[in-house]
Formats: C-alpha cells, sequence, structure tokens
C-alpha cells in the first residue's frame, strides 16, 4: 500500500461525514483488503459499519414500514433502514459501479442532508444518517464508472493496484491519533487565501464542480488536525489539491510561462511612442494637431492609471498566486498518465457513468428481466403482482376496515353483538392495494462502423481507420457485443460485414478493403440507418461510428457533383437524427474539416477531430466518448 492510500484512509477517518467518502477503484485482491482492513483500524470502536446490497430495495435502504409487526400490531409500526442504523459509521458500497441512477440519487440526498426522510406507507419519519460512503468500483475500464453525483460528492478517488511487488508503506497513525484529530477538528482555522488557492487550482484544471474546493479544504483541515496543527498551512493545501482536485482533473494546465511574455512586451510600445507625438506638439497653428495628441494623451494617461492601480493592487494578492501556482502544481503532478492521454485527446471529461457498450439499453418490462421494486397497478396485460408490497400497503388500514366492516354488518343485520363475532385476522385486501413488479431488461448493443473508403480517406488517413477500427472491434468482442461494418466508396456503400460476434471474421473484412474512388455519404447514411432499423427490430441497441472526412462528392443517385451531393448527405443525416440513433462522427482528414462537423451536427451526434492521432489514439477516444457515453434509447 502506496502513502497516499494509508494517508487517505487516515484523513477519511478523521472526518467520515464531513469527506463524504472514498471511491475506491480496484479489484478485489490483497490490496483493497489491506485498504478496508487499515479503514477499520483507525476508525474507534463501536463504529457502524454496514454493506450496501447492490439491487436493495429503498424499504431496507431508506427504512420504511415493518410488515409483520404491522399485521400484528394492527397500526402501522415503522423499521429503521440501512442508512439509519449506520449512523456516525461507514457505508460499504460493493461493485458500486452498477448502481442505479435511482438509489444514487437518494444515496446523494442523504450526503447532502445528513438524514434520512421517509414518507411512504403512512409513515413520516426523520432519522439522522451522519455517514461516510466507501464505493468498491470494480469497473474493467474507464467507461465503467460510478454515478456522476456520487462522484460528484465523495471527496477521494483512489486507484490502488494488486502488485505484491510495489514497496509496502509503515503506517505511522493509530486510532488515538485519529480520536485525538477527531478532537480538535472543529479548533483548526484558515484563512481565505487558502481558499481562493484551491478555487484557482479548480479552474485551472477545469474542475467545474463548486464541491470540489469545499472537500479540499476539509481534507486540509482534516490533515492539520492529523498532524496536531492548529492552522491551516500550505503543505496542508497542496496535499488537499493533490488527494481530491488532481482526479477530478479534465484538462492540462497552461504553462504559466506563457502568460508572461505579454507583461514584458507592454512596456515596449509605450517606451517607443512618446517621441511620435513631439513633432506634432511643434506645430500648434493646425487645430487636428492638438487633438490628436490629446487623445493619444488621454490614452497614455488611461493607460497609466490602470498600471499603477495593478502595480498598486498587485503586492496585496502576491501571496494567493504564489500559493495558487504550489497548489495547481502539487495537483498537477499527481494526475494520472492515463488521464493525461485522454486529456492530450480532448476527450477527458467526457465519461459517462454507465457504459451502454457493456450492457446495451435499458428497457422497461412487465414479465422479464432484472426486479426494480413495485408500482401500483392491477396484475393484467402480463404484469406481476407483487405480493409483498400489495400486503405492504394494505397493512397500515387494516384495523379502518375492521371497524368499517363492523360497521357495516351492524347496519345489515341491526345487532352489534352479531357484527363482533366477525373474524378480525383476515387481512383486507382492496383493489387500490395492487403493486406490480417492475422489471429492466437490458439489451445488446451491436456497434456499426461506417469506413469512408475513397479517394481522399484512402489518401490521408485509412489505414489508420483500419487499425482503430480492428482495435474496437476487439473490445467490443470483450464485451460480448455485436459489431457491423459498412464501407463506402465509389458509388454506393457496401456491408462487408453483417452484425456478428466474430472478431476473426471481421478482420478479414477490413483487411480486403481497397481505397480510392467517390465519397457516397448519402448512401451510407441510409444503409447505416436502414441497418439499424434492423437492428432496433430485434431487440438490440445500434450504435453508429462514421470514419470519413465529410467531404462527399456522390449524391444519392450515383452523379458526381460536391454540391448536391453535400445536399443529400446532409438530408440523409437529419434522417438518421430523426430516427433517434446515437451516432459518432471521428473527422480523419489532415485538419478538422468544417463539412463533418456540419454533418454532425446534423446527424445529432459527437464530432471529434483527430488530425494526428494514430490508431490507438483513435481507438481510445472512441471508447472514452462512444462506449461511456452513448444514450440509451
Amino acid at each position: 500500500m502506496n502513502s497516499d492510500a494509508a494517508l487517505t484512509a487516515a484523513l477519511f477517518a478523521v472526518d467520515p461525514a464531513g469527506l463524504s467518502g472514498t471511491v475506491l477503484r480496484a479489484r478485489a485482491g490483497e490490496a483493497r483488503d489491506e485498504w478496508l482492513a487499515l479503514l477499520r483500524r483507525l476508525l474507534p470502536e463501536n463504529t457502524p459499519w454496514r454493506r450496501v446490497p447492490l439491487n436493495i430495495q429503498d424499504s431496507a435502504l431508506l427504512g420504511g414500514l415493518d410488515l409483520g409487526a404491522t399485521l400484528q400490531a394492527g397500526r402501522p409500526v415503522a423499521q429503521q433502514g440501512v442508512l439509519a442504523l449506520a449512523d456516525g459509521g461507514v457505508l460499504l458500497l460493493p461493485m458500486a459501479e452498477r448502481l442505479s441512477i435511482g438509489t444514487a440519487a437518494r444515496l446523494s440526498a442523504v450526503l447532502d442532508q445528513q438524514e434520512v426522510v421517509v414518507q411512504r406507507d403512512g409513515l413520516a419519519l426523520r432519522q439522522a444518517a451522519r455517514v461516510g460512503m466507501v464505493a468498491l468500483d470494480e469497473g474493467a475500464d474507464d467507461t465503467e464508472r460510478l454515478p456522476s453525483s456520487l462522484l460528484d460528492r465523495l471527496a477521494f478517488h483512489l486507484i490502488l493496484q494488486n502488485d505484491s511487488q510495489a514497496p509496502q508503506e509503515t503506517v505511522q497513525w493509530r486510532a488515538s491519533d485519529i480520536e485525538n484529530a477527531r478532537a480538535s477538528l472543529g479548533r483548526v482555522t484558515y484563512d481565505d487565501a487558502c481558499l481562493h488557492a484551491l478555487c484557482t487550482a479548480a479552474q485551472a484544471l477545469g474542475v467545474d464542480s463548486l464541491r470540489a474546493p469545499w472537500l479540499a479544504l476539509r481534507t486540509a483541515r482534516a490533515a492539520a488536525a492529523l498532524a496536531g496543527a492548529a492552522h491551516v498551512d500550505d503543505e496542508h493545501i497542496a496535499l488537499a489539491a493533490r488527494l481530491v482536485l488532481a482526479p477530478r482533473a479534465t484538462r492540462i494546465p497552461a504553462a504559466p510561462e506563457a502568460q508572461e511574455p505579454p507583461a514584458q512586451e507592454s512596456p515596449a510600445p509605450a517606451q517607443e511612442q512618446p517621441p511620435e507625438p513631439q513633432p506634432e506638439k511643434d506645430s500648434p497653428a493646425v487645430p487636428e494637431a492638438p487633438n490628436e495628441p490629446s487623445s493619444q494623451d488621454g490614452r497614455d494617461q488611461a493607460s497609466k492609471p490602470n498600471d499603477t492601480d495593478e502595480a498598486a493592487q498587485a503586492p496585496p494578492p502576491q501571496p494567493l498566486p504564489e500559493l495558487a501556482e504550489t497548489v495547481l502544481a502539487a495537483a498537477q503532478a499527481a494526475i494520472p498518465a492515463g488521464l493525461l492521454a485522454l486529456l492530450k485527446l480532448g476527450a477527458a471529461g467526457r465519461v459517462r457513468g454507465s457504459a451502454v457498450g457493456r450492457s446495451g439499453a435499458v428497457r422497461q418490462s412487465q414479465s422479464r428481466g432484472r426486479p426494480v421494486g413495485a408500482r401500483r397497478g392491477e396484475p393484467r396485460a402480463g404484469a406481476r403482482l407483487n405480493v409483498m408490497e400489495t400486503l405492504r400497503a394494505a397493512a397500515p388500514w387494516q384495523r379502518v376496515r375492521d371497524m368499517q366492516q363492523r360497521a357495516a354488518a351492524s347496519g345489515e343485520t341491526g345487532h352489534a353483538s352479531q357484527a363482533d363475532t366477525l373474524p378480525t385476522r383476515r387481512i383486507q385486501v382492496r383493489r387500490e392495494d395492487f403493486h406490480v413488479s417492475r422489471y429492466k431488461q437490458k439489451t445488446q448493443t451491436t456497434t456499426v462502423f461506417l469506413v469512408d473508403a475513397s479517394g481522399s480517406s484512402a489518401l490521408n488517413r485509412l489505414a489508420e481507420a483500419k487499425g482503430a477500427v480492428e482495435l474496437l472491434l476487439a473490445d467490443c468482442y470483450v464485451r460480448r457485443d455485436q459489431v457491423a461494418v459498412l464501407a463506402f466508396r465509389g458509388k454506393d456503400a457496401q456491408l462487408l460485414l453483417p452484425p456478428t460476434r466474430s472478431l476473426a471474421r471481421a478482420k478479414r473484412s477490413l483487411a480486403g478493403l481497397p481505397g480510392g474512388g467517390g465519397t457516397p455519404l448519402a448512401s451510407a447514411l441510409d444503409a447505416a440507418c436502414a441497418l439499424g432499423d434492423q437492428i432496433r427490430r430485434r431487440g438490440e441497441t445500434p450504435l453508429l461510428v462514421l470514419l470519413t472526412d465529410g467531404r462527399a462528392n456522390i449524391a444519392r443517385n450515383g452523379a458526381p457533383g460536391r454540391a448536391q451531393a453535400t445536399a443529400d448527405a446532409l438530408t440523409a443525416a437529419r434522417d438518421l437524427r430523426l430516427a433517434g440513433f446515437s451516432a459518432l462522427l471521428i473527422d480523419t482528414a489532415p485538419q478538422p474539416q468544417a463539412s463533418a462537423q456540419q454533418l454532425a451536427t446534423a446527424m445529432g451526434g459527437r464530432y471529434l477531430p483527430l488530425p494526428q492521432a494514430g490508431a490507438a489514439a483513435l481507438s481510445q477516444a472512441v471508447r472514452a466518448m462512444t462506449l461511456g457515453g452513448s444514450k440509451s434509447r
């Protein structure tokens, strides 16, 4: 375990509820077990530690009606959920990358309010839930991540590698140190310069969330308390930026040297301008002469006060830029190398929480798929009755219904004694109590590659496009998705590979793809739309990846002509947009083309210019932008 991992565990143990939690990205293994064991050792004794199952129901998570006790007592009886039971402790979320958006939203609300609010089944409860979360992310790649709502609220994003040869760091903290730090945390102070430096570093790194600097500040306070300091200093701020801001970076900060030349060049023109107006001052008889120098003098005077104002304002904020520069350097040094590669491609920050390429689009189903709760409704049209939820809805009303039944029987017979003999232990279920089960069925994804094999693309990037498609095909094969390849050149488009899982067959179809000829973009988009309709009818999710330079020169009828071909291509692109297909256009031209960008806009898809990227970089960008950010239909 490296020093940053051990320090993260110690800081989280100092302030679990304030820092919200940690995203621990690691496969099941020795490294993850050691980190969790270290965290449990550092936490005070009797700290609640609750494990949250992946598909937990709302009644178990938030609390709700205790069905057995309610039926026994004849009145609503509440039961605590996992969140309320973990008050003051830690929640462990295994396989957190597969959390549903609804569960993530409920967990996020609890982190914000630090309490559980339940208003259901005749209950109105408010229970304290000051918890910290450890989200175990076991995703295979960067396309599988936690929902963004949780990622934004958890302070630390930690990546662990199961490497037995890595040097082991000795942990220098004990549980008593954590208790002392907790006791002094409320007395740790900070000044505005610390917050300004963190906000400046977050802005330079492209961190848009306002929670990130605040979490970094809380981390700096926890670090100061752990070190026994009463005030947050530069070292604590730099540490917080490294642990909190660096994993959230979405761009590479601009070099500070780039801003220095304009400041050095500005005095030079100011020194060269004064000699020029002197000849004009020698001719006062000309009325225009005094006006011109007066305007120039006005400009000089307008610039001089600005310079003096800037000079007057520069000394007080001097410590802030220095501190901000130190914090930014510490954060930039901690940015992972893989993230830097994505930043250079401009694809970072666009990865979504769920990978459509792995599981396909999620569709509602009445009878098949994974259960995702229940809804009020009647069991008809193939819907299945959810017995437990139906009983849960009927239980709070049993005493009222018994009284109504007794009153009705007494009114009919006119004898209350006969009404008292009616059975009271039978559960009365009415039509409004019916609940039916809900299911979600994940469909398979079929990625359709449209490869431009025309003369312009063959001259520029056809070989690299083939290499990138082969790498992406291998990724789809690992995910057990289907792939299809459409190539267009000459006067029409050709389906080289129907939807299949055969990687060898896909590679053979690409190997024999020649280059040259016209660019029938409209025909290619029409063929892709027809193929997408066929895929959708089979219950699968089509995903279109178009590799072209966007310069169409063959119309729909096969006639040459760039103007008509461009108009037909835009019309076909709009048809794709109306059909609702997810699409990505990769501009493979040596320079980004306006025609390709216009075509991507008409398709309603994403545009990615990669003028200098090879096959590996191309496939990496497509994985980050397409497989992680496609729309579910």
